[in-house]
């Protein structure tokens, strides 16, 4: 007993040791993080555990009410987008491209790209590489049964992920975050 009672004492030593080395490494560095960095990461872990892949454990999805059709989706959603004064900057219909490729018929896949250009200036101001979240990218996918699903990348992760962004750049983001959610949820709903 005395045996297990010591090894449990060096395990716990051992674990304090860690902790305090790891503090003492990482500490300065998270002290910059967001302040939300861990929930968004505790969701994605979350999702991740739950669905074992990273692509799904970092995306939204909104599956579209049944009855409507890809063309209601659409204009519901630039419908929505232009009352938020964003711009529908594009669309790359893939399931075309793959029918072009194959010669077979596809099932309808397509990307649907919307933007707010000052945000975006904003974005690039502060980083280069934040121009990969460039436009906003809506994913709608009908999967092999012929349901509709909006999908899109979880933007928490760039506002909250890391440093704390400057505070006007972030208002603008999570700005762009509630209008790409209000575009999925209504365009999901067929909402005008």
């Amino acid at each position: 007993m005395t045996l297990i009672r010591n090894l449990f004492a060096l395990i716990g030593l051992l674990a304090v040791i860690a902790l305090v080395l790891g503090a003492a490494r990482f500490g300065p560095q998270l002290a910059e993080f967001d302040p939300e960095f861990t929930g968004v990461y505790r969701e994605f872990a979350s999702r991740l555990l739950e669905t074992g892949d990273p692509g799904v454990a970092m995306m939204w999805s909104f599956p579209v009410q049944e009855g409507l059709t890809p063309d209601d989706v659409i204009a519901s959603m630039k419908s929505i987008a232009v009352e938020h004064e964003f711009l529908f900057v594009g669309e790359s219909p893939f399931y075309k491209q793959i029918e072009a490729i194959t010669g077979e018929p596809y099932r309808y896949v397509n990307f649907l790209s919307f933007c707010d250009a000052r945000v975006g200036r904003q974005m690039l101001e502060y980083r280069g590489e934040y121009s990969g979240f460039m436009p906003c990218r809506i994913a709608l996918v009908e999967d092999p049964e012929g349901r509709l699903t909006l999908y899109s990348m979880n933007l928490d992760l760039m506002i909250h992920g890391g440093r704390k962004l400057p505070e006007e750049l972030e208002e603008s983001a999570k700005r762009v975050r509630d209008v790409l959610l209000a575009i999925m949820e209504g365009g999901a709903a067929g909402d005008f």
